[in-house]
């Protein structure tokens, strides 16, 4: 089973190589961006609860990620695989889904890790905002974000270079480029 971690600050690509990555291998997405958007979508009190927190550019609780993430492994019992896209964000996350993980006899396999200078993660959620009207994409949510991000999130890497799980990719070029790089990248450490 293939299980791949995509990583980086907002605005790194995560979800345009994710959506390679699944083609290319038939992986189940987990994205936990998706999950919530939905989640709030849906008008439920945990919805609206979820809306309030990433307004305010603030992370969503591991209890209701991980329940979402462990719904979404369940309802795929036959996968070969999944990319987990926005999750892990914090070292508890990634100790509950190596643990959820080891419940069901598989691993993550590795965490390919987005690097992109900040002044182009601005720029990029910024055209991202204007061309698909989302409120989170705005110069001061954004700045919340990358923020969260370098003191919460980015500790996640040093956990999977520790299991010896990390492999860097240069986030900057066309998706193709990027997207070769990965592809590189697997065939090299997988």
């Amino acid at each position: 089973m293939l299980n791949i971690v995509i990583f980086g600050p907002p605005g790194a690509g995560k979800g345009t190589q994710s959506g390679l990555l699944i083609k290319n291998h038939q992986l189940v997405h987990c994205s936990t961006g998706d999950m919530l958007r939905a989640a709030m979508a849906s008008g439920s009190e945990l919805g609206l609860q979820v809306k309030d927190i990433i307004a305010a550019g603030k992370l969503v609780s591991d209890e209701i990620v991980i329940a979402l993430i462990a719904e979404r492994i369940e309802n795929h019992p036959h996968a070969n695989g999944f990319i987990f896209d926005g999750f892990p964000r914090t070292v508890a996350q990634a100790e509950a889904l190596d643990g959820l993980l080891n419940s069901k006899n598989t691993s993550i396999s590795c965490m390919l890790s987005l690097s992109v200078p900040e002044t182009e993660l601005i720029s990029r959620l910024l055209e991202r905002g204007k061309q698909s009207g989302r409120s989170d994409d705005n110069e001061e949510t954004i700045s919340a974000r990358i923020s969260e991000y370098k003191n919460k999130t980015l500790p996640v890497a040093d956990f999977y270079q520790a299991q010896g799980k990390l492999v860097e990719i240069e986030g900057i070029g066309s998706i193709e480029e990027i997207a070769d790089r990965i592809s590189g990248a697997l065939k090299d450490h997988l």
